[in-house]
């Protein structure tokens, strides 16, 4: 018997691959075809379509890296293929094993308007079921020869990534451009034959069902004539309708299938591909809805279908007819499907309230789902964004290439830092490009680790990135395996009502606390150093730009830049996309960040000037402007002011060994002649920093070349082989004066060279590190070690409005996968009575160690390290080449509230203006442990002022928030300024409001002014 089975096996391979499906069409003329290829990338249809073309053969080669061809197809529908389906097939080169990371094209009707796309695994068009016979046929395609950066084999680094540096030899031959006859019967067969020869394998190897469907197969192929399998397909068809037809059985698994079609924003192509990439797909989805009545598609990212409203309207508006109807589901209402370690608590925050705004007021869609099957790990705080923008479930499949430790389950209730559960889910297909083949439903229903309590799981289905989407086999297998003995019953549904239908059939669900941490992709958080100071820079000028303008507009009534603001957010949460912030996207991509960030950062300077200088005055006097959420030298926050020099004067003394002593009176400071930090010493506390024989601001250098992934990874083994960065070209006394002292540093290693500048400044608690690396490392990374001598167990790292707890030790195999972690703008660590803080303007990944020394100095030693600069090779074979600055400091003697203010502080440098006098601040809250981190005008332009607050110590808090206008009424919204029910009681008195948070809590406040509508 076992004989058989595998003959049978063999068997239906070949005779699928070499006779049935060439039988597919057996009929066929070629179509006469003509190019012309657009100068400089894309342009307007109706250009593409007026172009004087040339002609062309199959054979040809065509498409320069990156370039756009129009393509013109002609022909005629022979008379005698009356009353048969005829189907155009235009194959431009293409290579089935990659859909979505090669050429594709558009296919338009003679008059520009959207057929549907050209992609390797829809090759085709169709003419008409029947035709006529005689009908004249054309078609424009807009083809993109977009260039196959990841290869085969992959992570190979490549030219191709930028056109600066990809060639202009092509990259593609056409391969086949026809008319053909399309036989149903054959594609029906091959369909039947394929989830039967996919359900076999899956199927107990004794058991009495697969030998059924083993003979069945059997049979088919027998019925099979290999010289006319077109008019044998209906005869080896109906041995199959008996083990087709056999039902599921009751206890089968349930799988909710959703069209699907994950599209990154930009990654292995730039943004402009990206917005032909969602066009494309969209035809091709909207096509396939009018064909077929129980397929359901769904498609995430607001940004996404405005850049169909945008460009594409033609195709727009079929997206819309197809939302009405339900069939076509804006899923997760996120501007973009962003990175959720790396974006600030406001901007996470915009994520929401931009994607959901744009669902509604387009499609009058409420997104219940987030919706993020590829990001790359998800932080802690995440829950009560999705819960504060009005959402309550999530979706991701991200998870599942973890590379240590398996999650314990698909379906359960994650909870976020303040107690915030949400009912969550990863799809036990582990895909979100599921193909419906037997093996990935098997997969689903084996791998389910919530078997016996719940019974639902959900498949995304469709290829990705370009791949066209569903396609109609896999719709076909779908509706083989709604009720198919020995597989999982699969239905069409939309994702919320498999949400509803699994979190109602599993109430009681397991918790998860914490972050979901992902345990691959680490170097994500230091790739591409360029665009995370740019994302960094832009979201905390943006709250410059918000505060200082609402500032303006109620004091002064200067206009607010509504429309500008909406426009830089945007752009700013496009940028924050999973592929771009991480630093895992193609060089074009991040040197067009790059631009863009220095574009927006003088667009908001420009605006917080405008609203400065219009609520400062005229005048000479030195004004100190404070937009961190904490006073300092004696200006409020959110004010302008008078600052004071408190403390001691700064003094630097010469050191026998070159170096020198920097003191303030709070710290003294020992640099050593290597340039080394040798000593911090905290004076109030009378307590050495560093740990005994240690030195800080150790530069460290380790080779750097993961097993694949290479943008994206870090693997454990890089810290095998570390060299210290121990000599200097330069140690010396730059500026001394009363407010501050500066040592100069510059050290040359490899290729590269690093200056940098340690300040320690009058009345300040912390030690300033200015950084500029011109670097030209290959394969290495570069960290900023801080030997603490701290006995902690666990160290607090700030993510989104609030922050969590991560341990030092490695006492599980969790615990050591998280050797490289992220962080916004503080990591603190400390024993009880004592801690220090790193804080940094634009770093996200660090480590934590803890080592016992022995000897003369016994202790405990918390080593934080801080990752700088990366130099992978895939996909940028450039990366980060060049200069960067950064900053950092070390703040000892600092709790928790001091690490939140100086990370503030950092990130929010004072600004020194001129003018006529003080200015109070619009807010002021009399809690630190009360940060506020937005201050605007709410966005229905009635003139109220919204204000966003959270708890950030991790404990309660009693806050009154005062105004600085006159209050007629305060109310609590979501993230989307509408009313919320379950915010904190307010009680409003004047123009004070008083508040009780919870434990990092988020509140959005819509303060009404008094005759300010």
């Amino acid at each position: 018997m076992h004989d058989d089975r595998a003959l049978v096996e063999a068997r239906l391979t070949r005779v699928l691959n070499e006779r049935i499906r060439p039988a597919l069409y057996p009929e066929s003329v070629p179509l006469e075809v003509s190019a012309w290829v657009a100068p400089g990338g894309p342009v307007p249809v109706a250009e593409g379509l007026a172009a004087k073309h040339a002609p062309v053969a199959v054979g040809d080669a065509w498409g320069a890296p990156w370039a756009t061809t129009w393509f013109k197809v002609r022909g005629r529908v022979p008379r005698e293929w009356a009353g048969r389906t005829v189907e155009a097939v235009l194959d431009l080169g293409f290579d089935e094993r990659m859909p979505g990371f090669q050429c594709e094209a558009l296919v338009h009707t003679p008059d520009g308007g959207p057929v549907k796309a050209l992609n390797p695994r829809n090759q085709w068009v169709r003419v008409g079921a029947p035709v006529r016979g005689g009908e004249r046929v054309e078609w424009h395609l807009e083809a993109a020869s977009n260039p196959v950066i990841l290869g085969v084999p992959p992570f190979r680094p490549t030219p191709l990534g930028d056109p600066e540096t990809a060639g202009g030899e092509p990259l593609y031959r056409l391969a086949r451009l026809d008319l053909a006859v399309f036989d149903t019967a054959v594609w029906e067969l091959i369909q039947d034959l394929e989830v039967l020869g996919e359900l076999m394998p899956e199927l107990a190897v004794d058991g009495p069902r697969r030998w059924e469907v083993l003979r069945a197969v059997g049979r088919a192929l027998d019925l099979v004539d290999l010289q006319d399998v077109n008019g044998s397909a209906e005869r080896a068809r109906s041995a199959l309708r008996e083990v087709l037809a056999a039902p599921a059985a009751a206890s089968a698994h349930r799988i909710s299938a959703v069209g699907h079609a994950h599209i990154d924003s930009a990654w292995l192509w730039p943004l402009r591909e990206t917005v032909r990439k969602v066009a494309r797909t969209a035809s091709n989805m909207t096509a396939l809805l009018e064909d077929e009545p129980e397929f359901v598609f769904a498609m995430s990212q607001a940004q996404q279908y405005a850049w169909i409203k945008e460009h594409r309207p033609e195709v727009y508006a079929r997206v819309k007819k197809a939302v009405a109807e339900g069939r076509f589901v804006p899923a997760g209402g996120m501007w973009v499907e962003s990175d959720t370690n790396m974006p600030g608590s406001e901007a996470m925050a915009r994520q929401f309230v931009h994607g959901k705004r744009f669902f509604l007021e387009e499609f009058g869609v409420e997104n219940d789902e987030a919706w993020l099957p590829d990001t790359f790990g998800f932080a802690a705080g995440l829950p009560q964004i999705i819960k504060a923008a009005g959402s309550k479930w999530l979706l991701t499949q991200k998870i599942s290439w973890s590379q240590v430790n398996a999650f314990p389950h698909h379906t359960f209730r994650w909870e976020g830092i303040d107690g915030t559960r949400i009912f969550t889910h990863f799809p036990p297909v582990d895909t979100y490009n599921c193909q419906m083949a037997g093996g990935e439903i098997a997969h689903a229903a084996r791998n389910f680790k919530d078997k016996g309590v719940a019974r639902h799981s959900l498949a995304p289905t469709g290829w990705g990135d370009g791949g066209g989407g569903t396609t109609r086999e896999m719709i076909a297998k779908a509706r083989r395996l709604r009720d198919l003995d020995g597989s999982a019953t699969v239905r069409w549904e939309k994702p919320a009502d498999f949400f509803a239908k699994a979190e109602a059939e599993y109430p009681h669900a397991p918790v998860w606390v914490g972050e979901l941490y992902l345990e691959l992709h680490r170097g994500t958080l230091t790739s591409q150093a360029r665009t995370k100071r740019g994302n960094r820079h832009s979201e905390h000028l943006l709250r410059e730009a918000e505060l200082w303008s609402a500032t303006a507009t109620v004091l002064t009534q200067r206009p607010y830049p509504y429309e500008e603001l909406d426009r830089i957010w945007k752009t700013v949460l496009l940028h924050q996309f999973h592929d771009i912030l991480p630093g895992s996207s193609i060089a074009w991509v991040h040197r067009e960040a790059e631009r863009t960030y220095a574009a927006v950062a003088a667009e908001l300077e420009g605006i917080i000037a405008a609203a400065l200088a219009a609520l400062a005055g005229e005048g000479s006097d030195g004004l100190t402007v404070n937009s961190a959420p904490h006073a300092r030298g004696g200006v409020a926050a959110g004010a302008i002011g008078v600052a004071a020099a408190e403390g001691p004067q700064v003094r630097a003394e010469t050191r026998p060994d070159g170096g020198f002593t920097l003191d303030n009176g709070l710290l003294r400071i020992g640099i050593d002649g290597r340039g080394l930090v040798g000593s911090v010493h905290d004076v109030a506390a009378d307590r050495e920093a560093l740990a005994p024989g240690s030195v800080a601001n150790l530069l460290q250098i380790h080779p750097d070349f993961p097993n694949m992934w290479d943008a994206w990874d870090v693997d454990s083994f890089y810290r095998n082989v570390v060299t210290d960065l121990t000599q200097a070209d330069e140690v010396t006394l730059g500026a001394v004066g009363p407010e501050a002292a500066t040592v100069r540093v510059a050290r040359s290693f490899g290729a590269s060279r690093v200056v940098q500048e340690l300040t320690l400044a009058r009345g300040q608690r912390r030690l300033d590190i200015a950084t500029e690396v011109d670097w030209h490392e290959t394969e290495k990374f570069l960290k900023a070690a801080f030997p603490l001598d701290l006995h902690a167990e666990r160290y607090a790292a700030e993510t989104q409005f609030g922050h969590l707890y991560r341990p030092t030790h490695t006492n599980t195999s969790w615990e050591a996968a998280k050797f490289e972690a992220c962080a916004h703008r503080f990591v603190h660590a400390e024993e009880p009575g004592w801690g220090v803080t790193l804080v940094n303007d634009c770093l996200y990944g660090h480590d934590v160690t803890r080592t016992v020394r022995d000897g003369d100095a016994p202790g405990t030693t918390t080593t934080v390290r801080l990752s700088l600069l990366r130099a992978p090779r895939f996909p940028d074979p450039e990366t980060d080449q060049g200069l960067h600055r950064f900053r950092y400091a070390l703040a000892p003697g600092a709790t928790l509230a001091d690490a939140v203010r100086e990370g503030h502080h950092i990130n929010l440098p004072e600004r020194r203006i001129a003018g006529s006098g003080p200015v109070p601040p619009l807010v002021t809250v009399d809690n630190d442990a009360t940060v506020v981190t937005a201050v605007k005008l709410a966005d229905d332009a009635s003139g109220d002022v919204i204000v966003r607050l959270h708890e950030a110590h991790g404990g309660r808090a009693g806050v009154t928030l005062t105004t600085g206008f006159a209050l007629s009424d305060a109310l609590t919204t979501d993230l989307l300024e509408r009313p919320a029910a379950d915010g904190p009681a307010l009680e409003r008195e004047g123009n004070r409001v008083r508040m009780a948070l919870r434990p990092f809590q988020i509140v959005t406040l819509r303060l009404v002014r008094a005759g300010g509508r």
